[in-house]
């Protein structure tokens, strides 16, 4: 685990930089508070400081407050080294954000043991963060295809209309959804059901650009938002997705399934920041498709739909 040592005497640093790198700790060295504060300013500061209280620019206490006015994460321990000794001053360090102090001079050994504390405090906090954070992609995704739900998809969709408003730029949208797959579901149990939902997933994501962004809307459709695409690229691109979806059939207990699905398309310009106005232009031109016997595109602009109102 990576420490900064600040102090900005030149022997007390290096003391503690061979003590620690003997413990097995990284050390980062500063020699003051400003660079300090620069250091733990960092994108990627050290987790734990060891901070002298009495530094030129900066004193421990001050860089302690900087650090926690921030409110960054991941946490970064702090621990004062410090020649005094009083019940007031050793409050003052601690609500200026400390974690902890050591008075020095200090034993090695009890140094040790306050930093093993520090580190389980900050192995926590990390087990925490990462828990957090896979609940956070857990809320965002649809735990069957993996791919972002309609909660995600949503906000995607809202954001690049956002950007297209903002950058003048278009952006692409497509619903689609899996012909017949009741039908799937009925002649061969909702198991198979899922292996299709989940192939149509990896291929439909196979067929795309970086960039783009696909996500299941829910049963079997599925959204996608095409940054920086005008209506004809939009409606090639779903074509491509198309003939992807239908060229391999699925094998599933000796059983041949093929998938095909229906495609809606429509475009923003940017002259229409509501989402939902956007898909339900996609979803009229989807019900075109299967009007017209399925497993096709049908592409639809604002001023074609019946669900546009200009102001």
């Amino acid at each position: 685990m990576k420490v900064l040592v600040a102090d900005d005497s030149a022997t007390s640093r290096q003391m503690l930089r061979s003590v620690l790198a003997k413990w097995g700790y990284e050390v980062v060295l500063a020699e003051n508070g400003a660079e300090a504060w620069d250091i733990l300013a960092d994108a990627d500061p050290p987790p734990m400081a060891i901070l002298d209280w009495v530094m030129p620019h900066l004193s421990g206490p001050e860089v302690c407050r900087r650090v926690r006015d921030t409110h960054r994460e991941p946490y970064t321990y702090i621990l004062l080294l410090t020649s005094k000794n009083t019940k007031g001053e050793t409050v003052e360090g601690l609500e200026a954000g400390a974690d902890d102090y050591i008075v020095k001079p200090f034993d090695q050994h009890e140094l040790q043991v306050r930093l093993r504390a520090g580190k389980r405090i900050i192995d926590l906090q990390m087990d925490l963060l990462e828990a957090r954070e896979e609940l956070r992609e857990r809320a965002n995704k649809d735990l069957l295809t993996m791919l972002p739900n309609r909660s995600a998809i949503w906000t995607v969709l809202r954001q690049e209309i956002s950007r297209c408003h903002r950058d003048n730029r278009t952006v692409g949208v497509i619903l689609l959804d899996i012909d017949h797959f009741k039908r799937i579901n009925d002649s061969y149990g909702h198991f198979a059901g899922d292996t299709v939902l989940r192939e149509t997933a990896m291929r439909l994501r196979s067929n795309m650009r970086p960039y783009d962004q696909v996500g299941r809307y829910g049963g079997e459709e599925f959204l996608v938002v095409l940054p920086n695409c005008d209506l004809e690229q939009a409606s090639h691109q779903a074509e491509r997705m198309r003939q992807r979806l239908e060229e391999t059939c699925i094998s599933l207990e000796g059983i041949e399934i093929t998938i095909s699905a229906s495609f809606g398309v429509t475009v923003s310009d940017g002259s229409e920041k509501d989402p939902d106005v956007f898909v339900r232009v996609a979803d009229e031109a989807l019900y075109r498709a299967k009007a017209t016997g399925r497993n096709c595109v049908s592409r639809l602009t604002l001023e074609e739909s019946t669900h546009w109102h200009p102001c």
